[in-house]
This record gives C-alpha cells, structure tokens and sequence, in this order.
C-alpha cells in the first residue's frame, strides 16, 4: 500500500511513523513533512500543501489511503475534495470539521444533544462583551470562535486580563478572521484530560487516554501553547469515568452527526475538564489528533494502524478492536527560544546524531520533529523553523 499523511508536525511525523511499521504499507508520503519525516524509513516529504495538489498527486502516484492529520486543512474541505475525486482518505467532512473550526457550532450542537459544557455567551462587538465581563465574576475564559494553532484560549484571572483578550481579538484583531467572533465562558475547575476515539460514522473505538500539559513554564504558569508534554494514559480517567465519558459526551456526538446526514468519520477529540467531584464537561471539540498527545498513544498502540484506518474508511470498524502496551508513556517539548509568541528559527538542534543512534535499537522512547528544517547553509545541520 502506498500511503500519504498530510502535515508536518509532531503529530504527522508520529502517524506516519506508526503507519509504517505496518507490513501491509510499501510507503509513505508525507506532505510537506519535516526534517524528522525525512529520516525515518519508508518515508518520504514532498513540497506540497494545496489541496487541488494534494489531490493531483494522489491520483499520479495511485495512493491507496490519505490520513489528514491538522485541522486547517479538514475544515478547507480536503476530505470532501478527495472524495469528489474517487480518492480514499481518512478524516471528516467539511461539515464534520466544523465540531473544531467553529466554537459557536460546536456550542450550539452540545446544547441541542444534551452535551455537558460550560457556560458561555458569544460576541463580534467588543463593547458588548466589555459590559459582560464587568458584571460577571472572575475567573472568565475568552475563546476566539475559529481555528489559531491552539492559541485561541485566554484563562483571565483579573478583568484586566479579560479585557485585554476582547480587545487583542476584536479590536486589535491580533488573531485574524479567527478573533472576529467570541465566546466569553464559565472558567470550569478541575483536572483536564484528553479523550480521543476513532469513529466511522457509526462504530466507535476509545484510544488509550491521554492529558497535555498546556502553560509554557514550570508549575502550570506562563501562556497557553499548542502543548509542552503528554502522558498517557490520563491518570484521572477511572473505568467508571471512562464509561461515563462514552455514553455521556463520544456517543451522543456520533449519533448527533448522523441524524445531521454529516455521519463522523475520522478520530474526535474531546477535551474535558473533570471537576473534583467527578462531573465531566467538554471544553473543546478537535476533529483530529491531538499534539503531543499523538506521540504519547502511537507509542503504546500495539495494533497495526494501517488496518484501523482501513476499517474506518470502509465502514467496518464494528469488527476491530485495539491492542495496547500498559506501560506508561510520556512526552516532552523541546521548545525553539521565544515560543510560543516569537520562536526564534535556524537555531542548530544538537545532540540528534546520538539520540537517533540510540534509538534504532530501542522501543522504548523515539524523537518525533515538529518546526524542524534542514539548514540551507549546512545541510547535515537540522534548525529551528
């Protein structure tokens, strides 16, 4: 089987290489890929990210399956485009995408299915939304409504902060067309936990949970960023959490979207805040893998992927079940100077010669790249990008 996975981070770089130690796969493309991809065996970058390319290049080298591992392009529609074209992918609709690219979409579908969530009133005036944090109390969460690389979150602690988050959105327009919209939320308290399932439209398989780790620095302080460190599986998840999790929040969302005609196919990320009393509610709906979360599962993940995937696609996903290691598994970032506001590049990453060395004879642990290049001036050099 020839195989493509489109992105070129962390997760990607995870996918492709867990895909590949299926015997059924011959090769992988990864688009465009990283200086991590362009090492591992089986594996090769190719310069493309538009979506009529994609498909193009589908079609001329007769891959058999595409796994889409960022949100963007899911909600630009890949799948739907794929899917025109006769082409097999992996991933949900436009419409599905639409749990993750739009806050007040998913606000609404919770609302309408009985979902739990918090609290929230959405704004595009920020004169409107000043008045409502000034009666409100505090903490207060501001929410961009569209997609912003896992920055789109503000936990205000003061009103000052809260005010600023409207204006760096609404006024300042600092987040683009994702800040345009906004939704101003109950701050929720507890411990969050990643809860990640693969679904074909109808069948549904938990993966082995997982909890990120979000704040920049040490103690649970600094800014938000797309994700420090994972471990796997969420040591606040119970058996009885777990069954809980399913019925109350995954199941309800799969039977949601095919009374919608928009069945889900493709992995659903619910990000949940799990209160001391053990209340569940959902903070957030991603439509793909989570990062770096995806570094931590595809470790413990001992069944063939590749035939996951498949059975997704073909609808026959009810006759599958996943094998996993139970040790426990753990990431950590390694993060480019000035991330996540201003990450310094062609930087030289040392020490990767003997770590890859290190880890061809080991199960144990590996070295997924994200914002990785090869240096233009060296190219036995890898740099921050």
């Amino acid at each position: 089987m020839r195989l493509l996975v489109v992105g070129s981070g962390g997760r990607e770089h995870a996918i492709a290489w867990k895909l590949a130690q299926s015997p059924q796969v011959e090769k992988i493309f990864v688009a465009p890929g990283n200086a991590g991809t362009a090492l591992e065996a089986k594996l090769k970058n190719i310069p493309i990210t538009s979506i009529p390319d994609l498909v193009s290049f589908a079609r001329q080298e007769k891959i058999d399956l595409t796994v889409v591992g960022p949100e963007v392009p899911l909600t630009d529609g890949i799948v739907d485009a794929f899917q025109a074209s006769g082409l097999r992918i992996f991933g949900p609709t436009r419409n599905g995408a639409r749990l993750e690219g739009s806050k007040s979409f998913a606000k609404a579908f919770m609302l309408n299915h009985g979902i739990p969530t918090a609290a929230c009133e959405t704004f595009d005036d920020a004169a409107a939304a000043h008045r409502y944090i000034d009666r409100h109390s505090l903490p207060v969460v501001i929410k961009a409504d569209g997609l912003a690389a896992g920055k789109g979150v503000v936990v205000a602690q003061t009103a000052d902060e809260a005010h600023a988050a409207v204006d760096a959105m609404l006024v300042d327009n600092k987040l683009g067309a994702a800040g345009a919209h906004i939704l101003i939320e109950d701050c929720l308290e507890g411990e969050e936990a990643s809860f990640i399932v693969l679904s074909d439209g109808k069948n549904v398989l938990p993966l082995a949970t997982s909890q990120d780790h979000k704040r920049l620095r040490d103690n649970d302080e600094g800014p938000n960023t797309g994700g420090m460190g994972a471990c796997s599986p969420a040591p606040i998840i119970t058996s009885d959490l777990h069954d809980k999790i399913m019925q109350e929040i995954i199941l309800p969302v799969i039977r949601g979207m095919a009374q919608q005609s928009q069945p889900y196919v493709g992995f659903l990320y619910a990000g949940l805040m799990i209160s001391p009393q053990g209340e569940i509610r959902v903070l957030e709906f991603n439509c793909r893998l989570g990062d770096p979360e995806t570094q931590t599962i595809m470790l413990r993940l001992k069944s063939d992927l590749f035939i996951l995937l498949d059975h997704a696609v073909n609808g026959t996903l009810g006759r599958e079940s996943i094998e996993w290691d139970e040790q426990v598994a753990l990431c950590v970032i390694m993060a480019a100077q000035g991330y996540p506001d201003s990450p310094r590049k062609n930087d030289i990453i040392h020490g990767l010669d003997s770590v890859m060395a290190t880890q061809s004879h080991s199960d144990e642990f590996h070295v997924f790249h994200a914002g990785t290049a090869r240096s233009s001036t060296d190219p036995t050099k890898i740099v921050t990008s």
